[in-house]
């Protein structure tokens, strides 16, 4: 792993046998795991900030998983989910895909076919945590440029020139170049593509 954070999979499922099992072969890994009988338990539970991944049953008394994976998405709480499931069939499968699980996986499946799908949602989540990092990261290098050179950013967004952008606000090209330079230097851009991916992502085209 290389991420510093150890990550953790969640199990729900009103399966006791089966957590335990399932507890067993994932620390058998060196994984954090913790199981929960049902959805109620595992939303009251302080859940740490490292990637993770829910193996979550699609049939459970009160909420069955489908519901719980829209609640989820209403809440904005991102967690890639890997389906179990003993009484599952194809209309069912294909709207917990269309929904973003990564799996749907039939009882009784195969320990490899579960790994491999953990594993999977563990890469993404982690994946989706340092993009969220860097776009952090980036608005808050945004947020310290000045008025100035926030006026120049938003005309290299639209592909202006540097005489264009000059002309537009007023000042000599020297100082767009060297607004347009410290920029490149505060936002850490090697290259103008990069820039104007950039700002891309800070909405400014």
């Amino acid at each position: 792993m290389t991420d510093e954070k150890k990550p953790m999979v969640f199990v729900i499922d009103d399966d006791k046998a089966l957590r335990d099992g399932l507890q067993l072969l994932l620390e058998s890994l060196s994984l954090d795991v913790a199981c929960f009988a049902s959805t109620r338990e595992f939303m009251a539970f302080a859940r740490p900030d490292v990637p993770s991944c829910l193996v979550l049953d699609v049939r459970m008394p009160v909420q069955n998983g489908l519901d719980f994976q829209q609640q989820l998405a209403r809440d904005g709480i991102d967690i890639p989910i890997v389906f179990i499931s003993g009484h599952g069939d194809i209309p069912i499968s294909v709207r917990a895909m269309k929904a973003g699980a990564i799996e749907f996986l039939s009882k009784p499946f195969r320990e490899q076919e579960l790994l491999d799908a953990i594993d999977l949602g563990l890469r993404r989540d982690r994946d989706r945590r340092e993009e969220v990092a860097r776009n952090a990261a980036l608005r808050a290098a945004y947020a310290a440029l000045s008025a100035g050179e926030k006026d120049v950013l938003a005309r290299v967004a639209r592909g202006l020139p540097n005489r264009q952008i000059a002309d537009e606000l007023g000042v000599s090209e020297i100082t767009v170049k060297v607004r347009r330079g410290h920029i490149m230097r505060k936002l850490s851009a090697a290259t103008l593509a990069d820039l104007v991916e950039m700002a891309i992502t800070l909405g400014l085209r």
